[in-house]
């Protein structure tokens, strides 16, 4: 089976002034279709640099991204947007959402630029924002709604265009342990029950334990990876 996503000897240097920054150091992986696998690690270990790399956000100094056997490095920008909105939904632990804009519209403009050519299906978009709690909030703008909600409603958006694969950094960073729990809940049943590919960036070491395999980083390295520990089972069954 052919990964869907591929990492080859991936580094990124920044440059301050003269000065050269080390953020990845040939860090090489491959993840399989419909796999949750976690990201861990301490501040500083290139987690975030690692997941704008695996999104087409930014460009590698050195090394090879692969998404379903297509490298971002042979795309040019318009190329690499378009594999970005078609194939990946982001979940940023910010949000990201446009402050003027309702929880509705935050979600439909994703599926509008996706450039799909059918019209969104209304009872998706029902069921998902049912499954996430928020349909009674859609006509909130964000600033009317809990941290909780906000990141429900980036999940919408990552979810409504059915991607392959959903990247999610931090995604519980700005939460409480409430509703962390059920944002982690949505992104099992993402990966169980539409069978997303799901990679999660976390320093949360308890949270990492969900994916079913778990990357070690540090130092812009990646030193280990391990098996989740059976945590998927209980929160796959909670109660969002």
């Amino acid at each position: 089976m052919q990964p869907i996503i591929h990492a080859e000897n991936l580094t990124k240097v920044y440059h301050i002034g003269k000065i050269e920054v080390p953020a990845l150091r040939g860090v090489s992986f491959s993840i399989e279709p419909g796999e949750f696998v976690s990201i861990v690690g301490p501040s500083g270990s290139g987690k975030s640099t690692l997941f704008y790399l695996l999104g087409g956000l930014t460009r590698a100094s050195s090394g090879k991204v692969e998404i379903g056997g297509v490298d971002f490095a042979a795309l040019d920008d318009a190329e690499r947007t378009k594999m970005r909105r078609s194939k990946i939904g982001f979940v940023f632990q910010k949000f990201n959402l446009l402050p003027t804009l309702s929880a509705r519209d935050n979600i439909e403009i994703a599926y509008e630029i996706s450039g799909r050519s059918e019209p969104l299906d209304l009872k998706y978009l029902t069921s998902l924002t049912d499954m996430l709690g928020i349909a009674e909030r859609l006509d909130h703008r964000p600033s009317e709604m809990s941290g909780g909600e906000q990141q429900r409603v980036a999940i919408a958006r990552a979810m409504i265009t059915h991607p392959a694969i959903v990247l999610a950094d931090e995604p519980t960073g700005n939460l409480d342990s409430k509703n962390s729990e059920a944002v982690l809940s949505m992104l099992l049943r993402s990966n169980r029950e539409f069978k997303q590919t799901v990679l999660m960036i976390t320093h949360n070491p308890e949270a990492a334990s969900i994916g079913d395999r778990i990357l070690h980083m540090l130092d812009g390295e990646l030193v280990g990876i391990e098996a989740g520990n059976g945590k998927a089972d209980a929160l796959r069954n909670s109660v969002i």
